[in-house]
């Protein structure tokens, strides 16, 4: 499911909070089929990866942010018909865990150029404030230490929405 390796997470470091690309001591991908099953699968990968990392006590808050961001990106930035069945020879959604030392960043690529929004974007209201749809992103706020989006840029069309994580020693 997944594929290590730093050559494919070039693009989203733009726009990450600074920190040296070359110090990266873990890197990890998974491609994400255009089925709402795959938060599921993100979620194995996320736990099989942060293991192999020494990184257990984090999963949980780790995984409820992969799990809201994969659920955006499958809700919110996939054209319906891209959730057909039908097989797709590159998955629209993918999944990235990079670590550094002090930090861990969870990044969801997807084809979608519009920001992130819902209940948690600038546009929140008093109306739409107690909605139950639309509060991923005040989870990734709530248990991640950091989190942005940005469009990517080069060949690859879309967004990276990222969070952070830092890891106390």
């Amino acid at each position: 499911m997944g594929t290590n390796g730093s050559t494919m997470l070039e693009p989203l470091r733009q726009g990450l909070p600074p920190v040296d690309p070359t110090a990266v001591s873990g890197s990890a991908s998974c491609a994400l089929p255009a089925r709402f099953d795959a938060v599921r699968g993100a979620r194995t990968f996320t736990r099989s990866t942060l293991s192999q990392w020494g990184l257990d006590e984090r999963f949980d808050d780790v995984a409820l942010v992969v799990s809201e961001l994969v659920t955006n990106a499958l809700r919110h930035a996939l054209p319906e018909e891209s959730r057909a069945p039908a097989g797709e020879p590159e998955p629209p959604v993918r999944l990235h865990l990079m670590r550094w030392s002090t930090r861990l960043v969870c990044a969801v690529r997807d084809p979608s150029e519009d920001r992130p929004g819902g209940a948690f974007s600038p546009e929140r209201t008093e109306e739409n404030f107690d909605l139950e749809s639309g509060r991923g992103l005040f989870l990734v706020d709530s248990y991640s230490d950091s989190w942005g989006w940005h469009p990517l840029a080069g060949r690859l069309t879309g967004k990276v929405v990222w969070a952070l994580f830092l890891l106390h020693d």
